[in-house]
């Protein structure tokens, strides 16, 4: 039986990991995200959960310290944000090219200069080439259900990837939803027990990661290529059983929103699609025909689905919480572009970007992206739309 809870997005992280069982939990505070430590530490230190806390002085060092452990044959959680993920970028990186199955919680944020501890996604994109899966939430249920999730697919032998849990800091991480909490015995019922073997065993003393020649590098790197590929299909799987258990499904890769007759698109990232899709109901009441598609992976990239998706439109603005560096645009404007390869060209099309630095992606500019799309009289390319007010 669920038990219905006001939690906030943090809180949501913490109690998904706790359900999740983790035998090491390793993580330094750093804003927005330092309620889930907090939780956790709770948690373990007044007995209800049967797990070791590792106090940690730094980022680097809470993913070296998971990172051990996994490769010991335990699972393990770990939460972080913006300078924290920078600091902690070697391990990280080392994380996902060993192969180590784990969930980490980001409760995304801006990086700095100019200085700025406020929401945005810049974060976690900027470290999409680092080879763990990535996950990016809307509502706080959805944080917590997708701990669950993460774990089910990290741990899959066709995948064993690490994979991040993102969620919009302040938005999500502070602000309070109501919530069902699954019991114990529901969680046990749908995540079985962590029974990968250990890279790390005393009894056979073996080297890890040794000084690797170029060839055999190229192998490890393509069957965590492919392993990437397999991962679209095994998110699906996970989201169906899902659920079976727990009655909530989000779509696999993407979620999409009226798109069945649409003629122009939203696509969104994050906590932003709730008020993409309440755009799109004003928009159809005034004669547009739009729709919704919510990218919910951004790794491994759902290309077929995107593709898919947009076939039928007219045109599609992608609208991003974090600018590409080189590109007068958001970084998954360019992927959404590069998915539909020469299609895109049949389409009119632009970047939208808003919501840097903590500031607010509002209706009045979902209004404004759709309108634009509205009045492109041909298709091809447009200029950046910058959401400000």
């Amino acid at each position: 039986m669920s038990e219905v809870k006001a939690l906030t997005g943090n809180k949501c992280a913490a109690y998904g990991a706790a359900l999740c069982r983790p035998d090491l939990i390793a993580a330094y505070p750093i804003t927005p995200q330092s309620s889930v430590v907090e939780t956790l530490a709770d948690m373990v230190y007044s007995g209800e959960l049967n797990s070791r806390m590792v106090q940690v002085e730094s980022e680097h060092s809470a993913m070296s310290v998971v990172q051990g452990a996994a490769a010991a044959g335990g699972r393990v959680f770990t939460a972080t944000s913006a300078q924290g993920l920078a600091l902690m970028y070697e391990p990280y990186f080392r994380m996902s090219t060993l192969r180590l199955p784990m969930v980490m919680a980001i409760a995304t944020r801006e990086m700095t200069s100019p200085e700025t501890i406020w929401s945005g996604q810049q974060d976690a994109m900027s470290v999409r080439e680092a080879g763990w899966i990535q996950c990016f939430c809307e509502t706080n249920q959805e944080i917590l259900d997708m701990i669950l999730q993460g774990y089910m697919l990290a741990e899959d032998p066709r995948v064993l990837i690490p994979v991040n849990v993102c969620y919009d800091g302040f938005y999500s991480s502070h602000l309070v939803e109501r919530v069902e909490l699954p019991s114990q015995a529901d969680a046990d019922a749908f995540l079985p027990p962590y029974s990968l073997p250990a890279k790390l065993d005393p009894r056979t003393p073996q080297a890890l990661d040794p000084m690797t020649p170029g060839e055999l590098l190229m192998k490890y790197r393509r069957d965590h290529l492919e392993s990437m590929k397999a991962a679209l299909a095994v998110i699906d799987e996970v989201d169906a059983k899902f659920a079976a258990a727990f009655g909530r499904s989000y779509g696999g890769c993407i979620d999409t929103y009226l798109m069945e007759d649409a003629d122009f698109a939203l696509v969104t990232v994050g906590g932003m699609t709730g008020t993409a899709r309440d755009a799109v109901d004003e928009a159809r009441e005034r004669g547009i025909r739009a729709g919704v598609v919510k990218l919910r992976f951004i790794r491994p990239f759902p290309a077929e689905r995107v593709k898919q998706a947009l076939a039928g439109v007219k045109g599609f603005a992608v609208v991003d919480r974090s600018v590409s560096f080189g590109w007068n645009a958001g970084p998954m404007y360019v992927e959404t572009c590069a998915a539909l390869g020469e299609a895109v060209a049949g389409k009119a099309h632009f970047s939208a970007i808003g919501g840097l630095g903590g500031a607010d992606i509002s209706m009045a500019h979902m209004e404004r992206v759709i309108e634009a799309l509205a009045a492109a009289a041909a298709p091809g390319g447009r200029d950046t739309l910058w959401l400000t007010d």
